[in-house]
């Protein structure tokens, strides 16, 4: 399919004209190529950088149709690539489609017995297994890990880390020496210190975050990808926490100061990138609940968009609008940096140069 569009193209704010020959851009003319628009903003595939394809939304594993529809939601909603924050089946078959979004894979949650969603993850009862079970898990991902970092511990009756720091150390450089970074759940604010420390290259949620441990965030270059949406349900998992109280009012304060804390670590430098959380409880194809929920943080809309496209493609190692990239973009008739309306109704979706027009909402029908 030969392609020529003329919009303004994203990050640059320049109205340019771009063609598509055999999935790629191109900046150069292409003979007999349609034009698909005449007006509009042009951006870079959407990312969600915490995205799981294959958790089933509710809890357990998804099977393989079911898999295929999420990715198919999260196309429809303009994300093109999705980090995979852990999944408890192999979706490299999605790979194979070329009607479905690029998954950048962490392998399966490594976390201890009792201490994460069951299930899930590998449950290791020695954490001296973790360094050579990261490795593991390094080689058959694509480039990242993925680690609880705390979770409740019903002994105590709140949240607590997982690991000891000296063991996190080995770990994370077990994943470098693979050529993998590593990323953490961490709700708490106990678990941080002992992971940036490690040499940590992403926090996932980071609600638990204080001016020490952004500080140290700054200083080892690490990255935040704080899930808003799944936040939103903090107040939630405390009412139905009623066995261990000081665990609910924990999470309840942890909501509460969400939007300062993502404000601080901003303000700070840490570099935030947008990921919603979907699969289990918050349902996929939300990428643009997430940007509004960042720049009701504090970022700009612009810096939101961007945590959620071009500079999220580039801390993944992903191209953007360049010759010969990849034809992955989403075309808005209206600035999709005007507001909600503009950014959740895309005109068209284009994943490797193949188009996907506005499905109606109501109908559903393209």
């Amino acid at each position: 399919m030969r392609l020529h569009l003329r919009g303004v193209v994203l990050p640059d704010d320049e109205v340019r004209d771009l063609w598509v020959c055999d999935g790629r851009i191109s900046f150069e003319p292409i003979r007999d190529a349609e034009t698909l628009c005449a007006t509009g903003w042009i951006v870079p595939g959407l990312v969600d950088a915490h995205c799981h394809v294959g958790i089933r939304y509710g809890g357990g594993h998804e099977d393989r149709a079911g898999a295929i529809a999420q990715a198919e939601t999260e196309r429809d909603a303009g994300a093109l690539l999705l980090r995979d924050a852990g999944s408890p089946i192999d979706t490299r078959f999605i790979d194979e489609r070329a009607d479905l979004p690029k998954i950048i894979r962490a392998g399966r949650h490594i976390a201890r017995p009792k201490r994460y969603i069951r299930e899930l993850g590998i449950e290791l009862d020695d954490e001296r297994d973790l360094p050579d079970i990261v490795a593991e898990q390094a080689r058959r991902g694509d480039g990242w890990v993925k680690i609880v970092g705390d979770w409740i511990d019903r002994a105590a009756g709140d949240l607590r880390p997982l690991w000891s720091d000296a063991i996190l150390k080995e770990a994370i450089d077990a994943a470098h020496r693979e050529g993998a970074r590593v990323t953490a759940h961490v709700f708490g604010e106990d678990a941080l210190g002992g992971l940036i420390g490690a040499g940590i290259d992403c926090i996932e949620h980071g609600t638990g975050l204080t001016d020490e441990t952004i500080e140290a965030m700054v200083r080892h270059g690490t990255a935040l990808v704080p899930t808003l949406i799944n936040i939103a349900t903090f107040p939630e998992i405390a009412d139905g926490a009623t066995k261990y109280p000081a665990y609910a009012t924990h999470m309840r304060d942890l909501h509460r100061r969400v939007r300062d804390t993502v404000a601080a670590a901003h303000d700070a430098g840490v570099p935030i990138y947008a990921g919603t959380d979907a699969g289990g409880g918050i349902h996929h194809g939300r990428i643009a609940d997430e940007i509004e929920a960042l720049a009701a943080a504090g970022l700009t809309r612009h810096e939101a968009l961007a945590a959620a496209s071009w500079k999220a493609r580039a801390w993944l190692g992903r191209p953007s609008i360049e010759p010969d990239a990849p034809a992955d973009f989403v075309v808005y008739e209206a600035d999709p940096r005007s507001g909600r309306s503009a950014l959740d109704t895309p005109a068209y979706v284009v994943l490797r140069g193949r188009v996907y027009p506005r499905r109606d909402p109501v109908t559903g029908h393209r």
